[in-house]
């Protein structure tokens, strides 16, 4: 018999012996995720540490603590990692943000940003002019598909409703829809938080007046339209409303995302007395999102940031602030939101009729509003 009628003969030998026992071939070991050190850490996650620590900086920007509770998670990021924070301008607007990163792109000086908070429809600007960097956090799975960039660009952070903020110390009568704005009782009292040229929370404080006063969607012209009407009976103030000018009557009704405005409540805590209202009517849902500045002088900080804050530590933070942080559902799924923060919440009614309009909408609105604010509102905001 040939050698190779040998081998044959014994290969099927062998086979047939096994297939008798009743056995397969083992099978290859699976790859085993890095087991976390003593401290609960994975070695890629001390890694990222490490090398945040030796930038030893994040630098923010537009992050006021009154917002969304960010200054409970900038004061439990510093003390968690050791890292100095340098945060430049509180109040600046969305659009601001993004004009930082332009103006810092050869400078890794204090004014360059590490890290950016905006609204929703900066996403694909943020992409299509490469101003920022992909990273994406470990818990990358529990976020929404449609509330993040598929390459790890910007992800999605938190969502509000538009809401009125009204000191009831100042206003007898507290407005419970769009249209209340307009009564002459209301004269030299109602604001923006922001300007509608740069501001996101001012944009969509517009387009929600637009579905209040038959727009839609796709149409916020009637928006501006309101906006213009309030401007000429005198109703509308054309600063930047916070919490001081409410508090000292300057703008005692302002319109502000529902988590601003129950942080002010609380941090004014009855002097004056703050009430919260969800108009009955143009109630429109806001996302926010974060991103990774394509220039970050302190990029390891700045992805170390981006995990603390879709930690589930740094999620419940945000919960605590009023804000509905975007991995909520798998928290929820997962039993982890204590019962003491749920119960601070409005109640879930409220937000029946919240609409969430797509990027490709709010990027049309966002466009209207900022060419056509002048020309139709003509009211100078800052």
């Amino acid at each position: 018999m040939s050698k190779s009628r040998l081998m044959h003969l014994s290969i099927l030998i062998t086979v047939l012996a096994l297939l008798v026992a009743g056995c397969t071939p083992a099978a290859a070991p699976a790859t085993k995720a890095p087991e976390p050190a003593a401290s609960g850490v994975t070695a890629d996650m001390q890694g990222l540490i490490d090398a945040a620590k030796a930038e030893g900086t994040l630098t923010t920007i537009a992050l006021p603590h009154d917002w969304c509770n960010y200054g409970e998670a900038i004061t439990g990021f510093k003390a968690k990692y050791g890292l100095q924070i340098n945060e430049l301008n509180p109040d600046a607007g969305s659009g601001d943000e993004v004009e930082a990163i332009k103006a810092n792109k050869d400078n890794k000086g204090p004014q360059a940003p590490d890290v950016i908070d905006v609204g929703y429809g900066f996403g694909p600007q943020l992409v299509e002019e490469k101003l920022v960097q992909p990273y994406k956090v470990s818990t990358w799975d529990t976020i929404a598909a449609d509330s993040k960039n598929a390459d790890g660009y910007w992800y999605g952070d938190y969502y509000g409703v538009l809401a009125f903020e009204v000191n009831k110390d100042a206003v007898k009568n507290v407005p419970q829809d769009w249209a209340d704005l307009l009564k002459p009782e209301y004269k030299g009292q109602v604001a923006l938080s922001g300007d509608p040229r740069a501001s996101a929370q001012a944009q969509m404080s517009v387009y929600a007046a637009a579905l209040a006063n038959g727009g839609s969607l796709d149409n916020v012209a009637p928006g501006l339209e309101f906006f213009k009407k309030l401007n000429e009976v005198g109703n509308f103030v054309p600063v930047i409303a916070k919490q001081a000018t409410v508090a000292k009557g300057e703008t005692p009704v302002i319109t502000r995302w529902d988590y601003n405005a129950l942080a002010d409540k609380t941090a004014l805590a009855g002097n004056p007395n703050i009430e919260v209202v969800i108009p009955k009517t143009g109630v429109i849902a806001g996302v926010y999102i974060q991103a990774i500045s394509a220039y970050a002088p302190h990029p390891n900080a700045a992805k170390l940031w981006m995990e603390y804050l879709y930690s589930d530590e740094g999620q419940l933070i945000w919960l605590k602030g009023g804000c509905h942080p975007i991995r909520y559902n798998d928290m929820v799924k997962r039993n982890v939101i204590p019962a003491e923060i749920t119960a601070n919440l409005p109640a879930a009614d409220l937000y029946a009729k919240a609409v969430f309009p797509t990027i490709d909408q709010i990027n049309a609105a966002k466009k209207a509003i900022t060419d056509g604010w002048d020309k139709v509102v003509g009211a100078d905001v800052k």
